[in-house]
């Protein structure tokens, strides 16, 4: 029933256009839920959702181009090009599967329908008196608006029969208590940690897509490190990630206080909102620290990281390249630089990481400095590794920008197709990156002539052999913090980059 409240709203043109011709075809229509929310906490709403007691056939027919493709009564139609779901008046009933009804009827009045729904700030709606002046009536039955000014979020009606009925409601509830910075009501909470196992029962899609409105949306009043610990003190956080509530209790020797969870919460908090999986990737990028602490040291974590990463992406159902990017990220977030990297080591790094994911992977550095309370070092910080890779930057990164390739190699050396191929290929790369003027079809087949006469022996030895002379990069102790690195000259004593001595 209506609360008695008038509240005059600025609608969106085609909101009201699809209220006017519903209701010039004598039918009852309703802005409902997280828009209607919105309005009365006086934030502009995202979405813009309408509810009618007209048969979904029927929305569809006054509509030309509207689309209805599921059972539940929910037609897309775009009166101004923008999208606009109008849904049908319903009731459902049996849910077996926690997550849809067994039985979908089309409902004869507003109030019904807000009964099906699943929190007080979400069964609000407003029912248009005057479209022309914006003028309308809320209806709010189970008091979602005295809940929303008590900062409290409460099911509607039975909370243990609405998490029976959509397992989802369960982490919806944690993502819409930190979205409106609100307190969950005691039952409501109880509800939930007793049904929080049945989460287990969600597709990977649908867990997938609420992470992800919990890492993107700027406008939360809190932000997705308070979801992530709600979600972990309602017990449903070990049910859907138990590789990230695995961290909780590993220790990290960081200048800030906390384990490693506490740690990848704060990572994620450090992102920015409009790069959901960036923040994603902050907050896997330490999975491998609940399996690899040995002695105060996590050895090789950023790989049983990302396999692990990996695993978990795969149950979520993200994208691959998506998911595949993300585990990039993971793999390459220990990487080590020192100015004493050669031009070769940078231009290695920059084709090991790949020229796509630097930003990222550099945003990431930074989020997780940040997290750690760790300053960059003045010399052999990220912006100096920025400079160095535009210094060294056009030189060739793949096989694919060698001078020559293999049909090349093959014509001019009377080479058969065949292995030998592909590893002069790999051993002209590495030359290359050692040395870029060396991409030119003379200096490859030069070089790869050399190969052939002296098998075995690494680019550079073969240039020695050739010329009596060591070839730069010649460095049979690289470290790991140096992908490749030559032995070079004191700091102090750096040879210039661009014009080095001959």
């Amino acid at each position: 029933m209506p609360d008695g409240r008038r509240l005059t709203v600025s609608l969106p043109h085609g909101v009201r256009r699809v209220l006017s011709v519903l209701a010039d075809a004598d039918h009852e229509a309703a802005v409902v839920g997280g828009s209607v929310r919105d309005l009365v906490a006086a934030t502009e709403p995202v979405d813009w959702d309408v509810a009618t007691d007209a048969p979904p056939e029927v929305v569809a027919g006054l509509f030309p181009g509207a689309t209805w493709e599921n059972r539940f009564g929910t037609v897309t139609v775009r009166p101004d090009g923008e999208p606009v779901e109008v849904t049908t008046y319903r009731h459902e009933s049996g849910y077996r599967d926690a997550r849809r009804p067994d039985h979908v009827a089309w409902g004869r009045s507003l109030d019904e329908d807000l009964a099906r729904r699943d929190f007080t700030v979400n069964a609000i709606a407003w029912r248009p008196l005057d479209l022309e002046s914006g003028e309308g009536e809320l209806v709010d039955p189970y008091d979602g608006i005295g809940d929303l000014q008590r900062g409290m979020l409460r099911a509607v009606g039975d909370p243990q029969q609405r998490f029976a009925e959509d397992a989802l409601r369960l982490v919806r509830a944690a993502r819409f208590a930190t979205r409106l910075g609100l307190e969950i009501e005691p039952a409501t909470e109880e509800a939930i940690r007793r049904n929080a196992a049945s989460a287990a029962s969600l597709s990977g899609e649908r867990v997938r897509d609420e992470l992800l409105r919990i890492l993107s949306d700027p406008r939360a009043a809190q932000p997705p490190s308070a979801a992530l610990l709600l979600l972990e003190r309602l017990g449903l956080l070990a049910v859907l990630f138990p590789e990230l509530a695995a961290l909780r209790g590993v220790p990290q020797a960081k200048a800030l206080a906390g384990d490693a969870l506490d740690h990848s919460l704060r990572t994620v908090d450090a992102l920015p909102a409009d790069r959901p999986l960036l923040r994603l990737a902050g907050l896997l990028h330490d999975l491998g620290k609940a399996t690899t602490l040995a002695d105060g040291h996590f050895i090789g974590h950023e790989m049983e990281g990302a396999a692990l990463a990996a695993a978990l992406l795969e149950r979520l159902r993200l994208p691959r390249r998506d998911a595949e990017r993300i585990v990039r990220l993971v793999s390459q977030h220990m990487f080590a630089y020192t100015p004493e990297w050669t031009d070769a080591a940078v231009r290695r790094f920059v084709r090991r990481v790949g020229p796509d994911l630097l930003d990222d992977l550099f945003a990431l550095r930074a989020a997780d400095n940040a997290a750690s309370g760790a300053r960059e070092p003045q010399h052999g910080d990220l912006g100096e590794l920025r400079q160095r890779i535009a210094e060294v930057a056009g030189g060739p990164l793949t096989q694919s920008q060698l001078a020559i390739d293999g049909r090349v190699l093959m014509q001019e050396l009377g080479l058969e197709a065949g292995p030998r191929v592909g590893e002069l290929l790999r051993e002209l790369l590495e030359a290359v990156i050692e040395d870029p003027t060396l991409n030119t079809r003379e200096a490859l087949l030069g070089h790869a002539q050399r190969s052939l006469t002296n098998p075995g022996a690494p680019p550079h030895q073969q240039a020695q052999a050739a010329d009596g002379a060591p070839a730069a990069g010649d460095n049979p102790a690289a470290t790991i913090g140096d992908p490749g690195a030559a032995p070079r000259t004191p700091r102090g004593a750096r040879p210039n980059r661009r014009n080095p001595p001959s």
